[in-house]
């Protein structure tokens, strides 16, 4: 039992890492679009200042409507929806990240305690204890809850990247979209089967 707490926290890790990774690369991208960029708002001041100095000496310059007020920014809808769906996958993701680290020092602390060479009686009785704890305080849940958190951070971030691509080229969104909804109808099948056929290998958390 604990071996296999090892082996699924292991292996949570190094998606978790990979993963993480790749939604940091997007969102360093992706986050500048909540803010002003500096650049634009130098060139707005400094047309504000040409245009005060040129109207000192006489002469109407105005700034063009291309440059706008920073005091007017406003992120667009879809900057404020990539964004936040990929900053919820990351840190859901990350959260897996420190859950399964979590793991893996209780199933560590369980094989020092209960792997203590005592009189078999006593390590018998050890192990029993620790078991009812085990039991009562779910910590199945909490393992299965792994999985299921990563599998939510995923889908976060297919989302996300659909609506950037909705804005950026309509052909690679369709493309994208059709194989995420394939995807989505093949963990729908898969998390229904065992249910219809309880000897069914495949399952979702």
């Amino acid at each position: 039992m604990v071996e296999n707490w090892k082996g699924d926290a292991d292996g949570i890790l190094v998606f978790t890492g990979l993963f993480s990774a790749s939604v940091a690369t997007f969102l360093g991208n992706t986050y500048q679009g909540l803010q002003l960029n500096s650049q634009d708002a130098s060139t707005f001041y400094l047309s504000r200042i040409y245009q005060q100095s040129a109207s000192d000496n006489g002469s109407q310059v105005s700034i063009p409507s291309s440059i706008s007020d920073p005091a007017n920014f406003s992120p667009s809808t879809t900057t404020v929806w990539v964004n936040a769906l990929w900053f919820l996958s990351l840190v859901i993701s990350l959260t897996c990240a420190l859950l399964a680290t979590m793991l893996q020092q209780w199933a560590r602390h369980y094989l020092r305690v209960t792997q203590t060479r005592y009189q078999p009686y006593k390590r018998a009785r050890i192990r029993s204890f620790y078991a009812e704890g085990v039991e009562k305080f779910r910590v199945s849940w909490a393992i299965d809850a792994l999985p299921a958190l990563l599998h939510l951070s995923v889908f976060l971030f297919y989302a996300g990247l659909s609506v950037l691509l909705f804005t950026i080229n309509l052909t690679i969104f369709k493309i994208i979209v059709s194989w995420v909804t394939l995807c989505l109808s093949l963990y729908v099948v898969i998390t229904i089967l065992p249910a219809v056929f309880p000897n069914s290998p495949y399952r979702t958390p």
